[in-house]
């Protein structure tokens, strides 16, 4: 099966080195995904729905290089540093995935690597299996 690595330019994947997303067959697993932009800027600010919501755009930015669509996503894992923040990142979650509905983790961590960063996302997806919900 042939391997297929999806970078999105930022210095950690080189330093750390990872890939944004990995496609294997038809399975894409996307590491987990700041809200960094690609100059490694922070983009939300203290805004936890902010955040989520460029993480998510991001991820679905790296589906699309892969060949796979946010509909193709089966399971999706979110990190928080605050716990009583949950509800904004839970939504902004609902509003991209509210008709898709991958299984989801939302875990609250003590610190994510990074001044300012508040949510950290996951995802794999299966491409075609978005068809499915339609």
């Amino acid at each position: 099966m042939k391997r297929q690595n999806i970078a999105s330019g930022t210095q950690w994947e080189a330093i750390a080195g990872y890939s944004r997303a990995v496609r294997v067959g038809n399975v894409v697993h996307v590491a987990g995904t700041t809200a960094t932009d690609e100059h490694g800027n922070l983009v939300g600010g203290d805004d936890p729905y902010a955040q989520a919501v460029y993480i998510i755009q991001k991820i679905e930015r790296a589906l699309h290089q892969a060949g796979a669509t946010l509909e193709d996503v089966v399971r999706t894992r979110i990190y928080i540093t605050d716990a009583a923040r949950w509800e904004p990142v839970a939504r902004a979650h609902g509003e991209h995935f509210e008709h898709i509905r991958p299984a989801n983790t939302l875990v609250a961590v003590s610190a994510l690597i990074g001044d300012g960063y508040l949510v950290e996302i996951e995802a794999e997806a299966i491409i075609g299996a978005g068809q499915a919900t339609a």
